[in-house]
């Protein structure tokens, strides 16, 4: 039922604003071009309208066939020409739909203000938001699509010096490489997945930490990410938390789910620690990791959560690394005076309108730490924007990320 009426819900917004946006849309196009006939600017509205419903159409069929045979799981068909014909147009074409309308909304709020000036501004307000609007699409026609295939190909490597007082010698000048969210699916496959994974060794790491998240679903692609992490180079190894997608190979089945890819992880030198505490050991100084695993299927207890953080204090450098990043784990790791905390999950927000003075995302209704850097005292807490992609099969204004930590003494 839950899920029932989240599908009405979204199906109810997208009517919505696809009403809007084809209203001020079309009736733009008939104020500024006159010459062109109504009845070609409603088959143009037919033909746009169908179009861009045809993805939410099949997937409401596919659901209500799955219900109607009492089908107790959702299977997606894969395909070239679907993604080609129905899912990236459709993506597409609403990235550019919502990315339009926020600025179309941010118009008419000015609008409102304006309109009691007088009869006047009213006539030359409407001629103005006709040339608005046809700007604002035709600009969106061409940046939307070019950024998401920038964000697809590039990959950004990001430089974070973290400096200490008292900072072991043996740590000076230490690199952590911090990546998440590697997801390989039939999107991300092993071409993506090894030019991401190329820039990660070019860094020479002394140790790499993963935030979780290998595929995103199915187990066809636990083997692939397995074997791809598996190239990673570390001198002091590669460790992982548990993501969420990493539940998600067995939909039905979460426990082996995280079985089977903890098992082949291991098989390629990568240990994902589900709960528990890492001590690495460089040349007699101590890093102490704490792995914490949070995801919407294992919500980690308070009794949990106090296990791992009490009694671990003379340690020269300590680190929490979770999948989410949640805002009662950064707390906790001030309290036990910890030095880093890594999180990934967010995707930077994977798809980040451009509004006057902040981007947004839908990721924000679950998190104000969607990317970056954050200070709190002698905590700092980094969210990397990580590599793949949920949901939606594009990232729109959120370039994959690889931060790399370099540790500095202030001595």
């Amino acid at each position: 039922m839950f899920i029932l009426l989240r599908v009405i819900l979204f199906l109810s917004l997208l009517v919505f604003v696809e009403y809007y946006f084809t209203r001020k849309l079309f009736n733009s196009i008939e104020f500024l071009f006159k010459s062109t006939s109504d009845q070609r600017i409603k088959q143009f509205k037919k033909i746009f309208l169908f179009y861009i419903n045809l993805y939410p159409l099949y997937i409401t069929v596919l659901f209500v066939y799955a219900l109607s045979k009492g089908f107790n799981r959702f299977v997606f068909p894969e395909g070239y020409f679907l993604d080609y014909f129905l899912i990236y147009p459709f993506w597409i074409l609403m990235i550019i739909v919502l990315q339009s309308v926020l600025f179309f909304l941010l118009f008419d709020t000015v609008k409102l203000f304006l309109l009691p000036l007088g009869k006047n501004i009213k006539q030359k307000l409407t001629r103005a938001e006709h040339g608005f609007v046809i700007i604002i699409v035709s600009v969106f026609l061409i940046y939307v699509p070019s950024r998401i295939l920038y964000d697809y190909y590039s990959v950004d490597e990001n430089i974070v010096t973290l400096s200490k007082e008292n900072l072991s010698p043996k740590l000076n000048d230490f690199k952590i490489v911090f990546i998440s969210d590697l997801q390989a699916d039939r999107y991300t496959d092993e071409k993506r997945l090894n030019n991401f994974i190329n820039k990660v060794n070019k860094q020479n790491a002394h140790l790499v930490l993963v935030a979780g998240d290998f595929i995103t679903s199915t187990p066809n692609y636990i083997y692939t990410a397995a074997k791809l992490s598996g190239k990673i180079k570390s001198k002091y190894g590669i460790y992982a938390c548990i993501g969420d997608h990493d539940n998600w190979a067995y939909r039905w089945d979460n426990k082996k789910s995280i079985s089977e890819i903890i098992s082949a992880l291991a098989k390629n030198n990568i240990r994902m620690i589900d709960n528990g505490r890492k001590v690495i050991n460089v040349n007699g100084a101590r890093i102490l990791i704490t792995f914490i695993t949070n995801t919407y299927v294992d919500k980690i207890s308070d009794e949990k959560l106090d296990g791992l953080f009490n009694g671990y204090n003379n340690f020269d450098y300590k680190i929490v690394l979770t999948h989410q990043p949640r805002e009662n784990f950064i707390n906790l790791a001030i309290k036990h005076n910890y030095d880093l905390f890594l999180a990934g999950h967010t995707h930077g927000g994977q798809i980040s309108f451009l509004f006057p003075f902040k981007n947004l995302s839908p990721t924000l209704l679950e998190t104000k730490y969607v990317k970056g850097v954050f200070k709190f005292n002698n905590l700092t807490a980094i969210v990397t924007r990580g590599l793949g992609m949920s949901i939606a099969p594009v990232r729109y204004n959120s370039t994959p990320e690889i931060t790399i930590i370099k540790l500095k003494n202030l001595n």
